[in-house]
């Protein structure tokens, strides 16, 4: 072992993205090993890998953790990511899952029947614009800091901006009503571990396209 954390998941975003996003911006280096069969997926359930048969996995100081939201917990409180207090370690969870709910519905994009597509797309756009970029514009204008949380870089920030730029992929003028989101992007598309991820070359997939659809289901058909 390098002593890298080892990431076993399939070559695209899917629920091993925000884990990448995460370990980038604490500027840890990663190794990752893709899924592109169902036997291999079948044999990490069978070599007893994969606590609930289930990826995310990743491996990390001796422990083999599935389960997105542990590992993502893990790496936050390990690269001090997670706030100083039980407070804003609750004020980061709320944010985090308010984001997640949103990043669910792009990640289940991809596999929309075609002639739903037009109409999930819509309410990608409508969550965005009304429910969850409004909270996140009016924290930061509320605070008048750069980050979500204790004026202090934390895994919340990491994965609003990966909700932005998932999101303009969709809907390229989504920021346009958020005056401080768009600051926000800006300072953290700077930052240099995350300025680093968003270069062509780095571990950051692209957005998910028919081969990596078509490789998921063959991978965990039943």
């Amino acid at each position: 072992m390098s002593g890298k954390p080892r990431l076993t998941y399939l070559n695209g975003r899917g629920r091993m993205e925000p884990i990448r996003w995460l370990l980038a911006a604490a500027g840890v280096e990663f190794e990752e090993v893709y899924l592109e069969t169902k036997e291999q997926y079948d044999k990490l359930i069978k070599d007893g890998f994969l606590l609930f048969q289930q990826v995310p996995l990743v491996e990390i100081d001796g422990m083999k953790m599935v389960q997105t939201r542990a590992i993502l917990s893990y790496i936050a409180g390990k690269y001090n990511l997670y706030g100083k207090d039980l407070k804003e370690r609750a004020l980061i969870d709320m944010y985090v899952e308010g984001i997640s709910d949103l990043m669910q519905m792009i990640l289940m994009f991809p596999f929309s029947p075609p002639d739903a597509k037009e109409k999930n797309l819509e309410s990608i756009k409508d969550r965005a614009t009304n429910r969850y970029f409004p909270v996140f514009e009016k924290v930061l204008k509320q605070h008048g800091q750069d980050f979500l949380v204790g004026n202090k870089f934390s895994w919340a920030d990491v994965q609003l901006m990966e909700a932005i730029l998932a999101v303009e992929e969709k809907v390229p003028a989504v920021l346009s009503g958020f005056p401080q989101l768009q600051v926000f992007k800006t300072k953290m598309s700077n930052m240099p571990t995350i300025k680093k991820f968003l270069q062509p070359g780095s571990p950051r997939k692209p957005p998910p396209d028919a081969h990596y659809v078509e490789t998921v289901l063959k991978v965990f058909k039943k």
